[in-house]
């Protein structure tokens, strides 16, 4: 039994309308409960494998979006990154798990290649170092695999993916090739980079340096089969904001 502070008994009136209060103040906080719980395990909006899309067109290269892996992504060359080593820096966290992780796809589809080299110091991955492997048939859907040092990942900057651009063009041009596939590998590293900016600076590099080529070709002072595309690999979750800052760095000479 409800008391007043006069310890009066309390009405059946004022009994109906406290249980009415309670209830209506039990349905509101389990309402808002429910969203919060479906709000928070709402996965984030991602992007399909395989999808594709022609993101601008620079100096006669279509410069594409694919959300693929390096391992499954079909080009003649097909350019990934990896810092400097330390043992497991691939497998473990911060790294991505392993369904998400492209690089641990390409080490595995090499049969380990990729670890062995970097842990025995054959390739160190120093920032702008560079090596090139020809796959053997039926390894990896590209024809040949180029990596490119990121160098220290606790140094990293946006600002080197400009300079790793400009390399991955110029060695596309000496390989000969006229369409390659660029995967920067720094989100399955465990690196919280800002994708639209990675993005963008790599195109903002391939295209930089292209240019260069052409001015000494306008010269004759260089020769190269002219690049057609560039696809730019994104993760499922990168996909769209990947677009954005390449979008934005196509502009930016067009202007």
């Amino acid at each position: 039994m409800f008391y007043t502070k006069s310890n009066t008994a309390t009405s059946p009136k004022m009994l109906i309308r406290a249980f009415s209060i309670i209830a209506m103040f039990c349905v509101i906080t389990c309402a808002t409960t429910v969203h919060a719980q479906q709000t928070a395990s709402t996965p984030a909006a991602t992007t399909a494998v395989g999808t594709a899309k022609t993101w601008g067109t620079v100096d006669g290269m279509a410069i594409e979006g694919l959300v693929q892996g390096p391992s499954a992504a079909e080009a003649e060359l097909q350019v990934a990154c990896v810092f400097e080593y330390t043992e497991g820096d691939i497998f473990n966290a911060p790294a991505l798990p392993e369904p998400l992780n492209g690089m641990v796809h390409l080490d595995h589809a090499l049969n380990g290649l990729i670890t062995d080299i970097r842990k025995s110091g054959k390739f160190s991955g120093h920032a702008l170092e560079t090596i090139l492997i020809t796959p053997p048939a039926g390894t990896l859907k590209a024809k040949k695999l180029l990596l490119i040092g990121l160098g220290d990942r606790n140094k990293f900057n946006a600002d080197l993916m400009i300079q790793i651009g400009s390399v991955a063009l110029r060695e596309a041009l000496n390989i000969g090739v006229t369409h390659f596939a660029f995967a920067s590998d720094i989100k399955d590293a465990g690196i919280d980079s800002p994708t639209a900016l990675v993005a963008g600076n790599v195109t903002k590099g391939i295209v930089a340096a292209y240019r260069t080529q052409a001015f000494l070709k306008s010269k004759k002072m260089a020769t190269y089969k002219p690049v057609t595309k560039i696809t730019l690999l994104a993760g499922p979750a990168f996909f769209t904001t990947a677009g954005e800052g390449i979008k934005e760095a196509i502009a930016s000479f067009h202007n």
